[in-house]
């Protein structure tokens, strides 16, 4: 398998098969419009806006498994990120991460990458962040809202980073694979 082997759910009841994004870097994150980390959609539009043209995409995945902070349906959500942050990135449909439900390109992305990057200060936050996680049970699960896969041009899952990882943060890593 491949990450070009999936198709995923798109917003208005559409599909998206990730093998139309062969040769592109992709950035895959779970998101939630009413989340502490929420304000990162606005590194992630400069990051967009900035990549875009030389092959870059993110896919925005809202989640409401996290403290049920992706309320809403799409349209409101697209509504909310584009008014907001001028997100010119679309959303997809409104999925789990984690569990029975679980989209199968997430439970592909964590068998591929199946630990966040951490420092330190990340870890101290995550450790008070987790016992309100009902469905992280594994160590490769999604600990919560704006996990962040980085997908080379060749399809590779190469890095993940955590919730709390700004996504300017690790903008060379972007670049490297630009």
């Amino acid at each position: 398998m491949s990450i070009y082997d999936y198709t995923v759910k798109a917003r208005r009841g559409s599909t998206l098969n990730l093998a139309e994004l062969k040769g592109k870097v992709l950035l895959i994150v779970n998101t939630a419009t009413g989340c502490g980390f929420t304000p990162q959609y606005e590194a992630l539009e400069k990051l967009y806006e900035k990549y875009h043209e030389q092959g870059f995409e993110i896919l925005d995945f809202p989640c409401n498994q996290f403290g049920h902070q992706a309320p809403g349906d799409e349209g409101e959500i697209h509504e909310f990120c584009t008014a907001k942050y001028k997100t010119q990135f679309d959303q997809l449909a409104k999925i789990d991460v984690n569990g029975d439900t679980e989209e199968p390109l997430f439970t592909y992305l964590k068998t591929q990458q199946p630990s966040d990057e951490e420092d330190e200060a990340t870890k101290a936050v995550m450790e008070k962040i987790l016992p309100i996680s009902t469905t992280y049970k594994k160590p490769e699960d999604i600990k919560w809202n704006f996990t962040k896969f980085l997908v080379d041009r060749e399809g590779n899952v190469v890095k993940r980073f955590s919730p709390v990882s700004d996504p300017m943060a690790f903008e060379a890593d972007i670049a490297a694979f630009i």
